[in-house]
């Protein structure tokens, strides 16, 4: 799509953060709060917000509701925040509306008036069937719950329905994790997310690390798991398109957030929200309040913005490139950053693939499952010998 001044878009992505949660799980350094008493105010000024923002002349094809957990507002609510944004910007008709799904929040009544609401794509964040790995996390809901919900997805008439796992917990073991990706697959959802635990600063899993209360997997037992999962997955007819996603085909891949890794233009609302319209990345205030008192005074809750310019972009499609299993295709890298990927980083790519790292091939570079494991060392080695701008 071109607009006015001869840019071309890609087709774009709108995301709205819903910024509450019943409790804060421990992993979690995503903004939310505990005071559900605070979501009237929330929906009336979103709903301000998105009158508010002027798009760009982007052709939307996904709606994504993140979090927090967007599964504790009433169903009602969600229609309502469909209905005005889809009266405000421009979508295309096959548009992707997705809905991250705490399994402790809905039953099978919810479901389907989510759907009823035009909510088409749903993931469950199980994160684990296991109820010790659920306590450590600090999840609201035991395994019991995530199986209804998933069952009760099905029947609401769900049929794009994702299962999140998370793995790499404090002692987990390949047969742990293995338990956790058969009951997930049972299921055969379109779509599994397999995130490694992180320790964020300022989480409650982070000050129990500190404290010597629970003692993280080694790097070795870490990587073990992170190929376990590759492998099962891919055992199972899932393609692993990006280093935490996988989906049963091309069309249950995860269209926005999709996006995120390959510079298409998207806008975030709500607060803490990120939107990206090239050169420009902005984001909105990062509490609740400070959003909402911007809305009331009539102006639009970006904190602040910045521009991405060429050594940015170069950096960026770099790291985000060989997070997938596209990798970096040589054209659109040139034509991107105004660089030769093959000639800049010859010896390196050639190295890499030699070992197994990556795979090469006349138009693009990819890292395999065993580069992927290395994914931050080998980005830096890029870094390394990227020229001065």
């Amino acid at each position: 799509m071109k607009c006015s001044n001869g840019a071309v878009y890609k087709t774009g992505g709108l995301y709205i953060h819903i910024p509450f949660c019943i409790r804060k799980c421990r992993y979690c350094d995503f903004y939310s709060i505990t005071d559900l008493s605070m979501i009237p105010d929330f929906i009336a000024a979103l709903k301000q917000e998105i009158e508010m923002t002027q798009a760009p002349p982007i052709a939307f094809d996904t709606l994504f509701f993140g979090g927090g957990t967007p599964s504790v507002l009433d169903a009602a609510d969600i229609g309502s925040i469909v209905e005005t944004v889809l009266n405000r910007f421009q979508f295309n008709a096959d548009i992707e509306i997705s809905m991250e799904i705490n399994p402790g929040t809905v039953d099978v009544h919810k479901l389907k008036a989510l759907l009823t609401a035009g909510v088409n794509r749903i993931t469950i964040g199980a994160q684990s069937f296991q109820e010790s790995e659920l306590a450590l996390l600090g999840r609201i809901h035991t395994a019991a719950d995530s199986v209804s919900a998933i069952r009760g997805a099905r029947r609401a008439g769900f049929d794009n329905i994702g299962i999140d796992l998370i793995y790499g917990t404090p002692g987990q073991s390949k047969t742990g994790l293995i338990r956790d990706l058969e009951m997930a697959v049972s299921f055969e959802p379109a779509h599994l997310s397999c995130y490694m635990l992180t320790y964020e600063p300022g989480t409650l899993i982070d000050e129990m690390r500190r404290r010597g209360d629970i003692e993280p997997l080694g790097e070795s037992d870490a990587a073990a798991l992170f190929e376990l999962a590759g492998e099962y997955t891919a055992s199972r007819g899932y393609i692993h398109y990006e280093i935490s996603n996988f989906a049963t085909s091309d069309a249950y891949k995860s269209r926005h957030n999709s996006k995120y890794w390959s510079f298409a233009p998207y806008i975030g609302l709500g607060p803490a929200a990120h939107s990206f319209i090239e050169p420009v990345r902005y984001w909105n205030h990062g509490f609740l309040k400070a959003y909402i008192n911007s809305i009331l005074q009539k102006k639009r809750p970006i904190e602040q913005r910045e521009i991405i310019d060429r050594e940015k972009r170069l950096l960026e499609a770099i790291y985000l490139g060989l997070r997938t299993s596209r990798g970096v295709e040589f054209d659109e890298f040139e034509r991107m950053c105004g660089l030769s990927f093959t000639k800049r980083f010859h010896d390196l790519i050639h190295e890499l693939a030699e070992n197994g790292f990556a795979s090469l091939s006349k138009d693009r570079f990819a890292l395999t499952l065993k580069g992927m494991l290395f994914h931050e060392a080998v980005v830096d080695r890029f870094f390394y010998r990227l020229p001065e701008i």
